[in-house]
């Protein structure tokens, strides 16, 4: 036997029909923003497009060594690789369900009929049967309503968003490398400073008892050449303990738990390149937060889809061809051949409301990652604002510490002459100490946070940018 026309035509316009979506088409939001930022940063030098590989615009090898183990021995990398993997197979799994699931199946059964009750079998039919079967089955569900494509569309944006969102981990573990690295550099720099403070008190102190013994300077000139020594000492050991810590922080990061890095300075790395003038804000676009954001709101409208078609009637075609025999050797042969068609149908009739209330449920969940994705942008903005404010401030505060450290040194080298002299008292020498420690050791921290937000600016602006042509 073969299916009936009927039942062909049955299935031929199921097939057709499927597909009549009911979920909302996705629009990007229109969000207000400026053409470009606020901020701007004078001077001309490095206006030049910053690629993906942004960390070598520093020319440090040790730090581009740095940043290449981060991204590939970090475990939170690893984690979010693995979160790609995982949202990759539900992709599968989602697209698998638009097409027909097909099984094989079958038995062998040997039984018997009793012949004592009120409706033995009839003559002829023996009480003791084998019975094989095997038989190819499916279950189809028609995509009449779009919910499957729906769902498929919602796996695809979901994947996307983590991918992004690994995307994220990795421009921001390169950042927080980038940034850490620096701040090892300006505490040897502080380090550097502090030592040679310390060696000025130490020889100041040395001055000073000289000056006790021969009676040219009271015992309070010697009390405080001895608290300003041990305040640099106590300057230096805490300087010391920082750098271990952020040093730790760098093994963390790289994945190198043996990681040691000798001395260097950050007042020897080179400023980095500035933006080109009128920064366009569509930058924005380009950060991975933002793109993972409005994947999440792509993939919750489509949620909308298959809430709304849950609504409405499910079709779904059934059906096996196989074969049953008595004995195996002829179960394939046309007498023993078994089929079957069917079309199916459920339709919620009286749900208590249950899916109109999941149906509003994804819309509000739909609000919420509009709301989410509008946030991300404008919190993108702010971002690219405050780092070039951060640099336009940084940049021209090194010249104005420049001179003051300039300054200080002067300062210093002519209160130590006055009182060697005996025109001043040693409270000048401890002042002008101090006001060169301080000096020196704010321009060491300046260079690091001029690096440090420019490596905001970066990452703000989604890993550099280019200038317009």
């Amino acid at each position: 036997m073969r299916p009936s026309k009927s039942m062909l035509a049955l299935l031929i316009a199921g097939l057709i029909s499927a597909g009549c979506a009911v979920g909302p088409a996705y629009q990007r939001p229109v969000l207000d923003l400026p053409a470009a930022y606020p901020e701007e940063v004078d001077g001309g030098a490095g206006r030049t497009a910053i690629q993906a590989e942004w960390w070598k615009l520093y020319n440090d090898p040790l730090l581009n060594e740095l940043v290449a183990a981060t991204l590939a021995r970090n475990v939170d990398i690893r984690l979010a690789v693995a979160q790609v993997e995982e949202a990759e197979g539900v992709v599968r799994e989602t697209d698998a369900a638009i097409l027909p699931e097909i099984d094989i199946g079958g038995n062998s059964n040997r039984t018997a009929s009793s012949t004592a009750t009120t409706l033995p079998s009839p003559p002829g039919v023996p009480t003791v049967r084998t019975d094989h079967r095997i038989a190819f089955s499916t279950t189809f569900e028609l995509d009449f309503w779009g919910k499957l494509k729906s769902a498929s569309d919602a796996a695809q944006a979901k994947l996307l968003a983590t991918r992004y969102a690994r995307d994220v981990v990795m421009l921001t573990l390169a950042s927080t490398t980038a940034q850490t690295y620096f701040a090892l550099r300006s505490l040897d720099a502080q380090i550097v400073v502090t030592r040679e403070s310390l060696v000025t008190r130490e020889a100041s102190l040395g001055i000073v008892r000289d000056r006790v013994q021969a009676g040219y300077a009271s015992d309070l000139d010697l009390a405080q050449a001895n608290v300003a020594r041990a305040n640099a000492g106590s300057q230096l050991r805490d300087l010391q303990r920082q750098r271990a810590l952020v040093e730790h922080q760098l093994q963390t990061l790289t994945g190198k738990l043996d990681l040691r890095l000798e001395a260097g300075n950050a007042l020897d790395l080179p400023a980095p390149a500035l933006p080109p003038p009128e920064l366009p804000s569509t930058l924005v676009e380009r950060r991975p937060d933002v793109a993972s954001a409005e994947q999440n709101l792509i993939s919750a409208n489509a949620q909308i889809g298959v809430a709304r078609a849950a609504q409405f009637p499910t079709f779904s075609l059934t059906g096996f061809l196989g074969g049953e025999s008595e004995s195996l050797s002829n179960i394939l042969t046309n007498p023993a051949r078994i089929w079957s068609v069917g079309l199916g149908m459920v339709f919620p009739v009286f749900d208590s409301g249950r899916y109109a209330a999941r149906t509003a449920e994804a819309e509000a969940r739909q609000r919420q990652a509009l709301a989410s994705y509008q946030k991300t942008v404008e919190l993108a903005f702010r971002d690219v604002a405050d780092a070039l404010a951060n640099i336009r401030q940084s940049v021209a505060t090194e010249e104005d510490l420049r001179t003051a450290a300039t300054a200080a040194r002067d300062a210093l080298r002519i209160a130590q002459a006055r009182y060697a002299a005996g025109y001043s008292a040693y409270l000048d020498v401890l002042d002008a100490q101090r006001s060169l420690n301080d000096a020196e050791l704010s321009l060491a921290r300046n260079r690091q946070a001029q690096l440090s937000y420019t490596v905001d600016l970066i990452k703000a602006t989604g890993g550099g940018w280019a200038p317009k042509s």
